[in-house]
């Protein structure tokens, strides 16, 4: 990734972080506010079908058409990204909410 050029999106990303870090040092972000910028700045990894399938199974405990309802794609998707053998990995929105599904559980984005 070093090698690749800043996308807009990263630079934004990038400045809103920044902005938040100064916001902190004056004491006008709380910690838990702090912690919620650098989750949503963060970019999500690439998941493998391994990752996708235990975030599935072992953290939110629903069927692959449960899951597709709440990410808002389709059981297919769904079912490729489980699928070693077809490439596709879960990108976007998508990997953000997985991203979130992991490290805070399904309620975060259900509540």
């Amino acid at each position: 990734m070093a090698n690749k050029k800043p996308t807009e999106k990263n630079r934004v990303l990038d400045e809103m972080m920044e902005m938040a870090q100064a916001l902190q040092g004056h004491e006008l972000i709380s910690k838990q506010d702090m912690a919620k910028m650098k989750l949503i700045c963060q970019s999500p990894p690439e998941y493998t079908a391994e990752k996708v399938t235990a975030i599935r199974v072992g953290r939110a405990k629903v069927s692959q058409s449960v899951l597709a309802s709440i990410l808002n794609v389709s059981v297919s998707a769904v079912q490729k990204w489980e699928s070693p053998s077809s490439g596709k990995h879960p990108s976007g929105a998508a990997a953000k909410l997985l991203q979130l599904i992991d490290k805070k559980g399904l309620e975060s984005i259900l509540a």
